[in-house]
């Protein structure tokens, strides 16, 4: 698929910061005029830029922000997302659930549930330890304090031979056409995560709709459902019926 290509060949450009023309049509095996396409269209997304024989990502806005003040957030809301999201396992069901500040609270709907969960989040891995029904399967790698949640290219490598019925994701944003993350180390883990579910679920609150970071992981039409609350734009609204993306608005008030 084609917006695919072009979501992980941005993501390569941005992880790597200054790429040839030659490896990018090595790497993603297509011909130096399609690549060139693919390059016109990315150029024109504003996040990267062509150079002399090459193309090289622009200096972005959006930094990684630590866990910590992430958590300070809109904590409502992100509880009724998570919990609402949960609320679609089945007893049997394997799932990964996802670094970040929302993500969590999808233990609040399945810890009763005879399921298997499968994570690199901290604090998923701490929660779920109290409930013996839960069969839980950490990655393996790098603890990476900054977003409480293990990283590297092992992690990745041993999620992308599992195969799960959901795959609850998080983001620090995401714009009509991606889905976007501002952790590279979280970057082929959150696209593994995405490429091996039967349903990919985006959980996130509705200020994050139209904001950008440093990576895309995704496209937004690879996602089976986005639950968010009443905060999100009506464009977006519209984009995912489009996209024919299940939306699931919360009430987060109370």
């Amino acid at each position: 698929m084609k917006s695919r290509r072009l979501t992980e060949m941005e993501g390569y450009i941005l992880t790597h910061g200054s790429v040839p023309m030659e490896e990018l049509r090595d790497v993603f095996r297509i011909s130096m005029n399609t690549a060139r396409r693919d390059i016109a269209e990315l150029v024109q997304g504003g996040r990267v830029e062509k150079v002399y024989g090459g193309v090289k990502a622009k200096e972005l806005m959006s930094p990684l922000v630590p866990y910590d003040v992430r958590s300070n957030g809109p904590s409502r809301a992100k509880e009724v997302i998570g919990r609402a999201a949960g609320n679609m396992v089945k007893d049997g069901d394997i799932i990964f659930i996802d670094s970040g500040t929302t993500t969590p609270f999808v233990l609040e709907s399945v810890k009763n549930k005879r399921i298997t969960v499968i994570t690199n989040n901290i604090e998923v891995i701490l929660r779920a330890l109290e409930y013996e029904n839960i069969r839980l399967i950490v990655l393996p790698g790098e603890v990476h304090r900054k977003t409480h949640s293990i990283t590297g290219e092992d992690s990745a490598a041993y999620l992308s031979h599992l195969n799960t019925n959901y795959a609850f994701m998080a983001a620090t944003g995401a714009t009509l056409t991606n889905v976007t993350n501002s952790s590279p180390l979280e970057y082929s883990i959150k696209q593994a995560a995405v490429a091996h579910t039967e349903k990919a679920v985006l959980l996130v609150t509705g200020t994050k709709f139209g904001v950008t970071s440093l990576l895309s992981y995704a496209s937004l039409d690879q996602f089976h459902t986005v639950v968010t609350d009443s905060t999100i734009p009506q464009e977006y609204r519209e984009r995912l019926e489009s996209l024919r993306v299940n939306l699931n608005i919360v009430d987060s008030v109370g």
